[in-house]
């Protein structure tokens, strides 16, 4: 049996829409997969120089939507802004049981190794911000909140993580150490 992943990632432009407020949880009730998920997205932003991420009630329930959404048609598309009320989106796809929750955000954060200091979408070695758009997401210094959810098919397993608010914003300067600037 042939294992893969898919990927893709969000950029959101220009201003973001207003949103209401987001139900953060302490991560000390979180279950053992959330744990894991925010665990593995701190790292990343600890090691950026991102201030630390809390985990969102209201965005992991937007997130297990849209997952169950794309495992019953097996496929990995974005939702629509507008569904998302500006929120930023990660997603990843897999062959089922075959990768561990760490693994999983931990695909994101391998783009790391194309990202360079840049204003967005000019941040990839590659050329390609589509080849550093989750590890950006992940480590955008003003994102705050975060939710994660993953439903299964019979063949696959799909992750959502949102972000709030989004990263990824065409025409500011990301760099490491949490010195983001405005356009």
């Amino acid at each position: 049996m042939v294992k893969f992943k898919l990927q893709l990632a969000c950029v959101a432009a220009g201003a973001l829409a207003a949103a209401a407020a987001l139900n953060a949880q302490p991560s000390s009730t979180l279950a053992t997969v959330e744990q894991t998920w925010l665990t593995a997205h701190n790292s990343a932003r600890a090691e950026f120089g991102s201030p630390p991420l809390r985990w969102s009630r209201s965005l992991t329930q937007e997130a297990r939507e849209w997952a169950r959404y794309l495992a019953t048609r097996q496929q990995l598309r974005h939702s629509n802004r507008e569904s998302r009320k500006g929120a930023g989106e990660n997603l990843w796809m897999g062959t089922r049981g075959y990768f561990s929750p760490a693994q999983m955000v931990n695909s994101f954060v391998e783009e790391r190794q194309f990202f360079v200091p840049g204003r967005f979408p000019q941040v990839s070695r590659t050329g390609n911000w589509g080849d550093v758009g989750h590890f950006t997401q992940i480590v955008w210094p003003q994102t705050r909140e975060v939710g994660c959810a993953m439903a299964s098919s019979a063949q696959y397993d799909v992750l959502v993580c949102r972000y709030w608010p989004a990263g990824n914003m065409i025409g500011t300067t990301i760099t490491p150490h949490n010195r983001v600037a405005a356009k």
